[in-house]
Parts: C-alpha cells; structure tokens; sequence
C-alpha cells in the first residue's frame, strides 16, 4: 500500500528522476532483508542512497565511461556486507564509512522547507569570478522518519537558500500500524510486520547515505499501545533503526515548523491542524506582534486530540457511512474540542480577513486532489492550494454523498484511503464550526518537513552559509 501524500517523490523538490514511480516511492531491493542487521541510530552517519542523478554521478560522466567503470571496480562495493550499526538521532561516525562531507566555505543556499515547491530543479549559474556552489554530493546530508498510526514516511534533504532544503530522496507508504488498536490497546501482528518491512527499506535508503543527522520519530500508535516499546525494540533488531517516540506537544510544534513557509508574511492569525491516524494535533498561532522566523515561536495554544482517521472509522465504521454516522463522528470530537480550554485564543481574530486555517494531512489533500479533479494526484498542484468555505464545503458533501466504491474508483482517494476519508472529513468539519474561515490553505508536508527544518537550523548550516 503506498502512499501519495507528504512530499514523497515530488520532482521539483529533488526526489531522483530516476525513480521507477512518478512519487518517487522505491521498490524494496530483494535479497537482503532477510538478514539479521545491527541497529543504526538515526543521528548516525550512513552511506549515500540509493538514487543517483543523470547528469552528476551518471556512469558516463566527463565523457570517460570506461575510466569510471574502472574507478567503480576499486570502490568497497560489498560494504552492504558488513556489520551495520544503529541509526538514531545523533551525529555519530559509522564505522567503515567515510566521513560526511563538510559544508564548503563558499555560501550555499538554504532555507525552509516551507519552499519546497519553489525551488529550482538545478543549481544557478554562479555569477563570472564568483566561486561555485558546492556540488550537490559535497552538501550535509540530514534526514526525518516519521512512523504514524497510519503511514511510514522518509525525506532525505541537503540544505539550499537559507531557510529551504532539497529532497534528494523519500519514500512513503500506508502500513496502518494502528489498525485494530482502539478495540485491543496493542499493536496487531499483521500491522507490525508491515511496519517492520517498510522501516527495513528506510534503513536501507540511509546507510546508503552520509547522513550528517538524523531524526527518526514514533508517534501515536508507539505512544499509546501497551507493546510500543517492544514493537520498536523489534525495529531496532530487524530493520536497524531507532526510533524515538515524541510526546504530543513536540509533534503538535513539528508540524507548525513543516509548514512555516505557507504562512504568508501579511498573516495574523493561523489554526494549523494535522489530522493524523490516531491522533490530531491543533496549534493556535498569533502573528499580531514581531513575527520570529520559526513560526513555532507563535503558538500560543495548542491541543492534541486523541482521535484520527484511524481511530475514527474503526468506532463508527469507514465502508458504509450514513448521514446520520458521518454527523455522529462530527459530534464525537466535537465533545473533545469543547474541553480544550484554550481554544479562544484566536478568538480576536477570527473576523479577520487575514485569519485562515491550514491543514496538513492526507483529508485535505484528498479533498484538494477531488476539488481540482485531478486524474492522478499531483503534489505540485495541491501544496499550497487555497480553498475558500463554499469549494470545501462542497467536496465534503460529494464524499459524504459516495458509495464505498465510488470513493475507491477516485484516483485522489483510492482503495487504501477510502474507508478513511470520511472519518477525516468529520475531524475537519468539527474543526471548522470551532474556527470558521473563509479560507483553508493545503499543506502536502509536515513533521518530515519541520524535522528537516530544525535540525539543519539547529546544526547551523544555514548561518555557515551566509558567512
């Protein structure tokens, strides 16, 4: 099952144009899962991945392919071999590896990932008698894993103009690890094993890069089942990786930090929301006052819902919903949202015409993906798509109006979502009455995205660069 949101595979953002599927999504390699492999912590160093770009590392480079093949002979081809160690969260040398390339001292351009669409599919020209930036293959390599109720997500990045990143590689895919946890308060085997067989291929990707660091991220369905702990103590054995679970407030302020560059410079008012599997994180966010370069510095109320798609659909049922279920779902976390004290900070605002919402998940760009009625989903198209109260409205009524197959039979929904997209349109419809908008801007990114973000800002690469 794979997945068509968050970024994953957009070619104006990196991801290797030589990937077998336009979502740049890899296909597992054969041959080497079945091996017991030593964890990697994700901060850990890796080796390079497993996508090369035509044009800067293609086998015919300089015009000398026989020279370069005779190079390739030379080269530790069989490293993949060898013990491979645990990768965390921290910046630690891999053993047998060389040493992730430095930032060079000529200025490289980067900045947040808020510009992930706009960046350029090449370096510019440099200027005559200006020094060159570094190549793409000499720039730090950073990487976030987010393992959800819902989905595995991967983005590898090197930073560019400050603030922004390029995607050099992603992968992403449905694995539903929540499923059947609200009825038995564990992880079921099934869902485990295909957890376990996604993060292999995560591993995979980044021991094949010099990752300078990395954050590799749990989140509600690790928080919340009694076997959490053990499933990741599973993880680490099986697919080499080490993951950390984060508390609901850290992922609540990820999100804001994957979506800064969304949030126009004019803004004084932001309800961002993350409807996730199992759970669904809400940030207030004033921009009345001097406005700080994270946007996460604004948040002034935040609350995290103990209710996602997931979740949602197995109490009231995803494959046939009524009228009268749908507004039961509405209902249900409506009640949550009613005990979320700090729900009227905004409240100044609201009347604003430069208040709006934006979300970031798979129910927003599902609904952008039907209202542009895209014959294939298209993240170019949905990042950053305003959506007024009357096109949102709409879409909610025409998904409420399908049949179970009729929800299938959409390219934008699919077998994989359809008998959850109803239990996020409730979520955002309760959302709404709460904070009614005149506009809901889409978010295609997030905790991935505000990973990447924070940990290039917080290595300096971005202020190394201007110097």
């Amino acid at each position: 099952m794979e997945d068509h949101d968050a970024g994953a595979g957009a070619p104006e953002v990196g991801v290797s144009r030589g990937s077998p599927t336009p979502s740049g999504q890899a296909s597992p390699s054969t041959g080497r899962y079945g091996r017991q492999v030593q964890p990697w912590s994700g901060n850990g160093q890796a080796g390079d991945t497993s996508h090369d770009y035509k044009g800067q590392n293609g086998p015919h480079q300089n015009g000398k392919p026989k020279k370069r093949r005779k190079r390739r002979r030379g080269r530790k081809v069989f490293a993949r071999d060898e013990a491979r160690p645990v990768i965390s969260g921290t910046s630690v040398p891999v053993a047998n590896e060389a040493p992730a390339a430095r930032l060079p001292q000529p200025a490289a351009s980067i900045a947040s990932p808020s510009s992930l669409a706009q960046l350029p599919p090449a370096s510019p020209r440099p200027e005559q008698g200006a020094r060159t930036s570094p190549p793409l293959q000499e720039l730090p390599v950073f990487a976030a894993l987010d393992l959800g109720t819902n989905n595995c997500r991967l983005l590898v990045a090197v930073p560019t103009r400050h603030g922004q990143f390029r995607v050099i590689d992603a992968f992403s895919r449905i694995v539903r690890l929540g499923e059947g946890l609200t009825a038995n308060g564990r992880l079921g085997d099934a869902a485990m094993d295909r957890a376990v067989e996604a993060l292999k291929i995560c591993g995979d990707k980044l021991r094949n890069r010099k990752v300078r660091k990395a954050r590799l991220i749990a989140t509600e369905a690790c928080r919340t089942a009694a076997n959490g702990v053990e499933f990741l103590e599973r993880v680490e054995r099986e697919a080499g990786l080490r993951l950390e679970i984060i508390d609901r407030q850290t992922e609540a302020r990820l999100a804001v930090s994957g979506c800064g560059s969304l949030v126009e410079r004019d803004t004084q008012g932001v309800v961002l929301f993350d409807i996730g599997g199992g759970s669904s994180e809400i940030a207030l966010i004033d921009l009345t006052g001097h406005r700080s370069p994270r946007l996460a510095n604004h948040i002034v109320s935040w609350t995290s819902l103990p209710v996602g798609v997931v979740s949602l659909a197995e109490r009231f049922g995803g494959r046939t919903v009524t009228r009268e279920i749908f507004g039961a779902m509405v209902d249900d976390v409506a009640v949550r949202l009613r005990a979320f004290d700090g729900r009227d900070r905004l409240s100044h605002l609201l009347s604003s015409p430069k208040f709006h919402l934006l979300g970031t998940s798979g129910t927003v760009t599902t609904l952008a993906g039907v209202h542009l009625d895209l014959e294939r989903y298209d993240r170019r198209r949905v990042d950053g798509l305003w959506m007024d109260r009357d096109s949102v409205d709409r879409m909610v009524e025409k998904l409420v109006g399908w049949d179970f197959q009729q929800r299938v039979a959409n390219p934008c929904i699919g077998a994989d979502r359809a008998d959850l997209v109803l239990a996020g349109c409730a979520i955002l419809e309760a959302i709404r009455a709460v904070w009614p908008s005149e506009r809901l801007r889409v978010a295609d990114r997030g905790l991935r995205e505000g990973i990447l973000s924070e940990l290039m800002a917080d290595d300096g690469v971005w202020r190394r660069g201007r110097q």
